[in-house]
């Protein structure tokens, strides 16, 4: 009769341990559904039959050949080599600038007389002096080019003006005035260049700095303007020029006098803050996005913002950098053949194996660029180092309660 309670005793066990099994192996079953952060390295490499705007993701394993192309390319971005040196403002005449024209005629005067002068009278006054004529002058009110670009200058007629430099205003009146007047010589000066000024906007506030026959150049304007608000090292500078975009760290501009470009009339100069930032997604200590300094970062630097690789879930050799890429950073081949989105970039999935020690030094070497994303994919034993820990937290419990029932 004692058999009994044992015997049911014994049967109970079994049932926890039956139920312990079912539980294991339907959690086998769901090893597949298990959580993740991300796609795994093999899925990654094969994205390069998917289209992003109808342009194919064309992945790049990262060289040394790679990172010197990536490095090379951001130089084409700088001012002095998209948008080159401008002659200094003031010896280009434009609509709507005041110029004083003051015209001499040597003696015996055919045409007017003695000196006349449209303007002030001292250039005038000097070149009569150093002839010995005598001082007789008459000024007008200093003359504006009108919106077609003319001046209207006496016994010229009208001159086209705009476009020119002084100096070739000057040789045209003369022409204009040869056989009309005896030796006639002309003297022109910009008086107010109204079409020379830049616009500066952001953390140089808003205002607009007039542009002279100096020459003035960006150090030179927002120096003017009473300098950036922000540090350097956190300050980009953008020059919009017509339809031309082209952004530069301050510091890199300040480092390199060549990149100290003269300012074109018309130049909106925007000063902005902070203006750089990647994102870190995937199997790393962090998943954010990282701000970082407009003097660039490294691969190696970012990945060392963002913690480092998760050594538990990490695959070393699954590190990619997706970007929208210049098609001047990828090589002439793939330039060539590569479709590209709307604005004429490509989708680049650059990808670094960090297993190889080598990729080290080219990690240094790859800059990152701004909204970068850069993503650690899992470890393929990852799901099964989760699905064992998964296990044993529920087959530990039943199999202590299950000897805690035994007799």
């Amino acid at each position: 009769m004692q058999l009994v309670p044992h015997f049911r005793a014994v049967l109970s066990v079994r049932r926890v341990q039956s139920l312990a099994t079912a539980l294991l192996l339907s959690s086998l079953a769901a090893c597949a559904s298990l959580g993740s952060n991300g796609p795994t390295t093999h899925a990654v490499r094969h994205a390069v039959a998917e289209p992003v705007e109808n342009a194919k993701v064309q992945i790049i394993p990262i060289t040394a050949a790679v990172a010197h192309q990536v490095r090379s390319a951001a130089s084409l971005g700088s001012f002095a080599d998209a948008l080159g040196d401008a002659p200094p403002a003031g010896t280009i005449i434009g609509r709507g600038d005041v110029l004083q024209v003051s015209i001499w005629e040597a003696p015996p005067a055919l045409l007017f007389g003695a000196n006349v002068n449209f303007g002030a009278a001292e250039p005038a006054a000097a070149l009569a002096a150093t002839s010995g004529a005598m001082s007789n002058q008459t000024s007008i009110p200093d003359m504006m080019v009108n919106d077609n670009g003319y001046v209207t200058i006496p016994f010229a007629g009208q001159i086209e003006a705009a476009g020119l430099t002084p100096a070739q205003l000057e040789r045209a009146i003369v022409r204009r005035l040869t056989g009309k007047a005896h030796d006639p010589q002309a003297i022109v000066q910009i008086t107010h260049n109204a079409s020379a000024d830049v616009t500066l906007v952001g953390e140089v506030g808003s205002t607009q700095v007039p542009l002279t026959p100096r020459g003035e150049r960006l150090l030179d304007v927002l120096a003017t303007a009473g300098g950036v608000k922000t540090p350097l090292d956190k300050t980009t500078v953008q020059i919009t020029r017509g339809n031309r975009v082209v952004t530069m760290p301050l510091s890199a501009v300040v480092r390199d006098p060549e990149q100290n470009i003269r300012l074109r009339p018309n130049d909106v100069v925007t000063a902005i803050s902070q203006a750089f930032s990647f994102t870190v997604l995937g199997s790393t200590k962090t998943s954010a996005e990282v701000p970082f300094e407009t003097t660039g970062i490294t691969l190696a630097q970012a990945l060392g913002r963002a913690g480092g690789l998760d050594s538990s879930l990490a695959d070393p050799s699954g590190v990619f950098v997706f970007r929208f890429e210049n098609p001047a950073a990828v090589s002439p081949e793939i330039a060539a053949t590569a479709a590209r989105t709307s604005d004429g970039r490509i989708p680049v999935i650059y990808q670094a194996d960090l297993k190889n020690p080598v990729s080290f030094f080219l990690a240094q070497q790859f800059p990152i660029r701004d909204k970068d994303v850069i993503y650690v994919s899992r470890a393929p034993l990852s799901d099964l180092q989760r699905f064992v820990s998964i296990a044993a937290s529920i087959a530990f419990p039943v199999i202590n309660l299950t000897q805690t029932h035994l007799p």
